[in-house]
């Protein structure tokens, strides 16, 4: 008889104070295969794509869709072509988005997706940082090209919109690391806070037109731009405040068509960043999301990075994910969210 496990899903979009919208139910245990781990989830942390693929639902499905990708647990089954854990070892990770999420007390990852937890940090702090910082990695070193040596840096600006943001809250971190000056983007008092303790040299106010607000501050343009909210809101003071032959990166998607003619006249560079092209598509650099979390965890241990977990529930169950999804519905979290098991 198979074995099974307690999960968390949906069957429909439906408003997030409803005992439905998010419920526990048993399903069938999986079992690692191939390059496959079977992880025991131990923590877990929410972010905006868990809140977009739930109301993403268009009918009722007929099983219910277990979603979240960022966790922490104990390798407890290696498939046969998986070598780079054994069982028994603390892992961290994102995993892929078209595959069962972490909301469960097991879940099959692809050991390239997947990285050693750092062993300074407390459960909570660890199981925040994997999606971040993922995208925040990708972002800078690989789609703007930044050569992570800070001696190559000097002298080099980035502008980062949303700074207190999940993502921004690594990225600010990254850049300074980078040796980059770093500006970022915040509103309120806690967020402008907030982002100088973790990397930003300057802050400017993202509900003000921020092409004045840069100069303001004593810059005409920045070398490079990572968009992290309201592309189509920002997206001709992007084009405004980037400089010739500079790069801009976004991770939020648009509603309006973009006009990359505004681009044209600089020679300036933009691309998406979406972190999990590598696994959805499964592509032959997949390793690199290993590598890089390897990287992170080591950075963290060290700390050169911080964790950015700000709130903390305690049991995974669905009352307090339900919780969790109405925190960041608000679209005023600080840093990140983190459910232990």
């Amino acid at each position: 008889m198979d074995e099974t496990m307690k999960a968390i899903g949906f069957l429909q979009n439906l408003p997030i104070a409803d005992e439905k919208s998010l419920f526990e139910f048993e399903t069938k245990k999986p079992k690692a295969t191939g390059h496959d781990l079977l992880v025991k989830i131990e923590a877990i942390a929410v972010n905006p794509i868990d809140v977009s693929i739930r109301k993403s639902a268009t009918k009722k499905l007929k099983n219910p869709r277990i979603i979240g990708w960022d966790a922490l647990g104990v390798v407890e089954g290696c498939g046969e072509e998986a070598t780079l854990f054994k069982r028994g070892e603390r892992v961290f990770y994102a995993g892929a988005v078209n595959r069962p999420g972490c909301n469960a007390d097991y879940q099959l990852v692809d050991e390239r997706l997947v990285g050693h937890a750092p062993q300074k940090l407390s459960i909570v702090q660890s199981a925040a940082m994997p999606l971040t910082s993922l995208t925040a990695w990708e972002s800078l070193f690989e789609k703007l090209g930044i050569n992570p040596d800070a001696q190559i840096n000097k002298g080099k600006t980035i502008l980062i919109i949303n700074g207190a943001g999940g993502v921004g809250s690594i990225a600010t971190q990254l850049a300074h690391w980078a040796g980059l000056q770093v500006i970022a983007t915040a509103s309120r008092p806690e967020t402008v806070k907030w982002t100088l303790e973790h990397g930003a040299d300057e802050v400017l106010n993202h509900h003000k037109n921020l092409t004045e607000e840069l100069r303001k501050a004593g810059h005409q343009s920045v070398d490079y731009i990572l968009g992290l909210n309201d592309i189509d809101g920002h997206w001709k003071e992007m084009a405004e405040m980037i400089k010739p032959q500079g790069k801009i990166v976004s991770i939020t998607g648009n509603k309006q068509p973009l006009d990359l003619g505004l681009l044209k006249p600089k020679s300036a560079t933009f691309s998406w960043e979406w972190m999990y092209t590598k696994s959805f598509y499964q592509l032959s650099n997949m390793i690199t999301q290993h590598e890089t979390l390897e990287k992170i965890s080591a950075l963290l241990d060290e700390g050169v990075l911080k964790s950015t977990v700000t709130k903390v529930f305690e049991p995974l169950n669905a009352a307090n994910l339900r919780q969790a999804h109405k925190m960041i519905e608000t679209n005023r979290t600080i840093g990140k969210i983190v459910i232990r098991k």
